[in-house]
């Protein structure tokens, strides 16, 4: 009962942050927010949990800091807690700066591998997607006021260390935590000249890496070598899964791509064709990495006598393959189909 209830909590605070139109009440929401996330981060009782959970709220009660700092400063000079009202570049900049903070971007972005590395595989989930609707939201409200040059560079900066982070990674949620951080990166790039793509950016990772942390879950999938042996649990998961990294990665013509392309055109049309062309630079990145895992996953066959232990896990029982696999397999191939 409790863990509905605080899971109730949870959705309304996402809900009703993006649905406010005052700093002041949209400040109060994403407290409640993190306060609704903390218990699922420290649920396993496990050290590694309880220091995800202590990182996860001093950098989340940091964010809040700054956005009720750039919220009361906007209020004296402008005079109102209206979201659209942020003339001044002081308040808008240090607002930005807040809310990247709470959804993982460079150069606040140290907490999120961490973080995720000591949670569960769902509430890695919940981090990486439903707690950056509500900063996002707020994002796109305020875009019109937000300092191009700013966020192109955090932009660029972000594809880059969340490329350059997810190389030399084993662990699979540390591997996500910087593909978020690079996919954020894309997403605040073309935050001031098309909002719209960001949307579509941060939407379409959603939708992605939802059905990949339930693959990982279903099949206690957690490392790279887990990754080897995973073809022996689901055959057909397997498959879907190496599909959804690609998609991921932005390979054509899978659905990652077409978010990708959206914003490559749209900065190229902004006469930004050198920063167009350092940003598709460094998500080559990001796809070697998602290459080495599908590798990994779908191409290599582990020897028969193995010097290490193999994890032991369960097989995935037909239904829940069957209700997972046409999620995932839609949101692999949907969107390529709309382009005209």
């Amino acid at each position: 009962m409790s863990t509905a209830m605080i899971f109730v909590g949870l959705i309304l605070s996402t809900i009703l942050a993006t649905a406010s139109n005052s700093w002041l009440l949209a400040w109060l929401c994403l407290e409640l927010n993190t306060l609704s996330i903390l218990p699922f981060i420290s649920k396993t009782k496990h050290p590694r949990a309880i220091e995800a959970a202590t990182k996860y709220f001093l950098t989340q009660a940091t964010a809040s800091c700054l956005l009720l700092l750039a919220g009361t400063l906007n209020a004296w000079l402008a005079g109102t807690w209206d979201m659209t009202q942020m003339s001044n570049k002081l308040t808008s900049t240090t607002m930005l700066i807040a809310l990247t903070m709470k959804m993982g971007t460079v150069p606040t972005h140290f907490w999120l591998p961490e973080v995720l590395q000591g949670s569960t595989l769902l509430t890695a989930l919940l981090i990486s997607t439903w707690q950056k609707i509500a900063p996002m939201s707020l994002l796109f409200i305020m875009s019109n006021n937000i300092q191009p040059t700013f966020a192109l560079t955090l932009g660029l900066l972000s594809t880059t260390f969340g490329g350059w982070g997810g190389m030399n990674q084993t662990q699979l949620r540390k591997m996500m935590a910087y593909s978020s951080i690079a996919n954020m990166g894309w997403t605040v790039i073309t935050l001031t000249h098309e909002p719209k793509a960001s949307m579509i950016n941060i939407f379409t990772y959603i939708i992605l890496t939802t059905p990949t942390f339930l693959l990982m879950a279903l099949t206690s999938t957690k490392t790279l070598q887990n990754m080897t042996t995973m073809w022996s649990t689901s055959p057909l998961a397997t498959t879907t899964m190496a599909l959804l990294l690609l998609s991921t990665a932005g390979l054509p013509p899978l659905t990652g791509f077409l978010p990708k392309l959206i914003i490559m055109n749209e900065l190229v049309t902004q006469n930004l064709t050198p920063l167009a062309t350092m940003t598709m630079m460094t998500s080559l990145l990001t796809l070697s990495f998602y290459l080495r895992t599908t590798y990994l996953t779908t191409l290599l066959n582990p020897p028969s006598s193995t010097t290490s232990a193999t994890k032991w896990r369960q097989k995935m029982t037909k239904n829940k393959t069957m209700i997972l696999l046409p999620t995932a397999t839609t949101s692999t191939f949907m969107m390529p189909a709309l382009i005209p």
